[in-house]
């Protein structure tokens, strides 16, 4: 007879324990690698989300040391920066600082057609072969393109022309659904 799976109350209880436990340690990773409140929110979440894919049971969470969690959250914080540089900004900025521009731009209109567009692009996506689908999101989501080799331990030249042929398949998806790139 197999042994239950672990409930998912007791995951998240032993979750918030070792984030309780290590919670110092993992603010000054981010304060280590200069960012801000905001940022260092956001590293405690991906480490959480982390942790619970990891496949992890309640008991074995509790068991888990600071050097696992001092290395999960350095990985956490190193991608959130390389995924910012990736995308052109350095840092978190207030929304406050930005109000103003964001009542002009935001619309009702806007958000439902940017929501339109995710929802294309996240069907047009799903229809690719699995090999190049994996290297565009990647590739979408700010890594280079020398990142994603190593990430998923292949040859640059397999990687470029994986991606290469995913985005012309993602495009030629997207026009047979209607998507203008022009528009976008």
């Amino acid at each position: 007879m197999q042994s239950p799976l672990p409930s998912t109350d007791s995951l998240s209880a032993a979750l918030e324990a070792l984030l309780g436990r290590f919670a110092a340690m993992v603010r000054s990773v981010g304060a280590r690698h200069g960012l801000a409140d905001a940022d260092i929110d956001e590293i405690v979440q991906e480490l959480r989300i982390r942790l619970w894919r990891a496949g992890h049971s309640g008991e074995q969470i509790g068991l888990l040391g600071a050097s696992y969690v001092y290395r999960a959250a350095t990985s956490a914080a190193l991608d959130l920066i390389r995924r910012r540089r990736a995308r052109g900004g350095a840092r978190t900025e207030s929304v406050d600082d930005h109000a103003e521009e964001l009542e002009a731009e935001g619309s009702a209109a806007d958000a439902i057609a940017r929501e339109e567009l995710e929802r294309h692009v996240v069907a047009a996506l799903d229809a690719l072969p699995l090999s190049r689908r994996t290297v565009v999101r990647l590739y979408l989501s700010g890594y280079e393109r020398e990142e994603i080799a190593e990430l998923l331990g292949w040859s640059e030249a397999k990687t470029r022309n994986l991606m290469y042929r995913g985005l012309a398949d993602l495009r030629a998806r997207l026009t047979e659904m209607g998507v203008a790139w022009g528009d976008r």
